[in-house]
């Protein structure tokens, strides 16, 4: 399984790797420390939309692509691939501008079922500062390993990538779940949540951590997906294991959510206790288009 984008760029090009599910699992505070925990995931806290989303030129897709993939009650919970920047400060801001164009081109290859990269509203982490995400699915674990070797994805990543980003981190995982839509919609809010268990836990702990995430969907009815999962790339993922995605329609869903506290304080009791560290990051899925209509 090859392994893309590492977790501190090198001199020579790489891969984007794998990235890590993120839960739902939501810290109330900025200032949660991801090596403390005082207020534990399934916190939904209130974005500060520190980037709006921009319209980004991409190349034009087929119409099959634009309308979107979407899965059968049959289908195999598709592989889930996040990966997370952190753009040097002082870039500019053209280059950013390309990094994303960039990425978001890779959407017509072959093996990618969903992909978008945009800013990050936020990153709750006393230990990480992110600000852009990369949210893609694939079929299989082989077509994500063919898409991170495509000359296509190393070119960006050698010539876009690499030479603005100070950080990345990459986690990859199988959904516990197939999503109605495989496609996320623009404009729709997503929050990915990183764990990092407590060394030594069994199965078991590992097990109740992952039914909590997985009540969500049931549990706050903002919420239009969940996935979640261990992640199977740990070389780029910073000994964050477990992962988790939900998706909102909005963020003001989202807040919505967040806003139950109830709910999500009974959830944060019953994994406080397993874990050792989280990330939480927000973004907002961005309105691409394509490079025909921006001229």
């Amino acid at each position: 399984m090859p392994q893309p984008i590492p977790s501190t760029p090198p001199s020579s090009p790489s891969l984007l790797s794998p990235p890590v599910a993120v839960t739902l699992i939501m810290i109330p505070s900025l200032r949660s420390r991801a090596h403390v925990l005082p207020s534990l995931p399934l916190a939904f806290s209130r974005p500060t939309l520190s980037f709006r989303p921009s319209s980004l030129s991409v190349k034009p897709l087929s119409a099959a692509a634009a309308a979107g993939p979407t899965m059968s009650a049959s289908a195999a919970p598709p592989v889930e691939h996040i990966v997370l920047f952190k753009v040097k400060e002082g870039t500019d801001p053209s280059r950013v501008g390309a990094m994303l164009a960039g990425l978001n081109g890779l959407v017509s290859l072959d093996q990618v079922l969903h992909l978008a990269a945009g800013p990050v509203l936020q990153t709750r982490s006393s230990l990480f500062s992110f600000t852009h995400m990369l949210h893609s699915r694939y079929r299989t674990k082989d077509d994500l390993a063919a898409y991170s070797a495509h000359p296509s994805h190393m070119g960006v990543v050698k010539e876009s990538v690499l030479p603005i980003c100070d950080d990345i981190m990459a986690v990859d995982w199988v959904a516990d779940r197939a999503p109605e839509a495989l496609a996320v919609p623009p404009g729709s809010a997503v929050k990915v949540s990183f764990l990092k268990l407590k060394e030594g836990l069994g199965d078991a702990a590992k097990g109740e951590v992952l039914g909590v995430i997985q009540g969500i969907k049931d549990g706050f009815a903002q919420v239009e997906q969940v996935t979640c999962g261990e992640n199977f790339s740990p070389a780029r993922a910073k000994g964050f294991s477990i992962a988790s995605l939900a998706v909102f329609k909005s963020v003001e869903e989202m807040e919505a959510a967040a806003a139950d506290e109830e709910a999500v304080n009974s959830r944060k009791e019953k994994v406080r206790e397993h874990l050792d560290g989280v990330i939480v990051v927000d973004y907002v899925v961005p309105e691409l288009q394509s490079a025909s209509a921006s001229l």
